[in-house]
């Protein structure tokens, strides 16, 4: 199923993050040729299983100029464990190699249409996303891993070849909305 956002610009935000900054995405357009925007969270297991996957694939592109952002936007009344301070921890525990920032508000993932942690939009350099959905084809053993959707996009985008699928069904948890 593809992501109604396939071909359009990604929602602008502007955010705090586990470094005590504000990040405004306007900001990493204007210096990176793609941006992977991941929704994720601290406590939801699928992305405990691909946290290392994650920094594995920040090293190798960020010499390219792409960049992960990974968006924590569960409601921390349900889950205390998703609220900014843990994330900070969870970011230095974790020693996270990409931006960890907060939706508090949930505009972000609502605006994305995001619907779980993992959820990942491959934007390029105008902002338009790419390609959304999944990383790869098996959350659960990275070995057996045959099709790495994200860093098959990333690769294809940086070539100016045609992404394909463009958009696969995200794995993971469901976001956790207010009520």
């Amino acid at each position: 199923m593809d992501s109604p956002l396939i071909g359009q610009y990604a929602p602008d935000f502007e955010l705090p993050g586990t470094d005590g900054a504000i990040h405004h995405l306007a900001r990493y357009l204007d210096r990176q040729s793609a941006i992977a925007v991941v929704f994720m969270c601290n406590h939801c297991p699928y992305v405990k299983l691909y946290l290392d996957r994650l920094k594995q694939l920040q090293t190798e592109v960020q010499s390219q100029g792409v960049i992960l952002i990974g968006i924590n936007p569960n409601d921390e009344q349900q889950f205390p464990e998703d609220g900014y301070e843990k994330m900070q921890t969870f970011a230095a525990e974790h020693q996270l190699n990409f931006l960890y920032l907060r939706d508090m508000n949930q505009d972000v993932a609502h605006a994305f249409k995001a619907s779980k942690t993992l959820h990942v939009f491959l934007l390029d350099q105008k902002g338009i996303v790419q390609y959304a959905g999944a990383i790869d084809d098996n959350a659960q053993n990275s070995s057996a891993v045959k099709v790495p959707y994200l860093r098959n996009a990333i690769a294809a985008l940086l070539n100016r070849q045609p992404i394909s699928p463009v958009s696969t069904d995200p794995v993971g948890c469901s976001i956790k909305w207010r009520n």
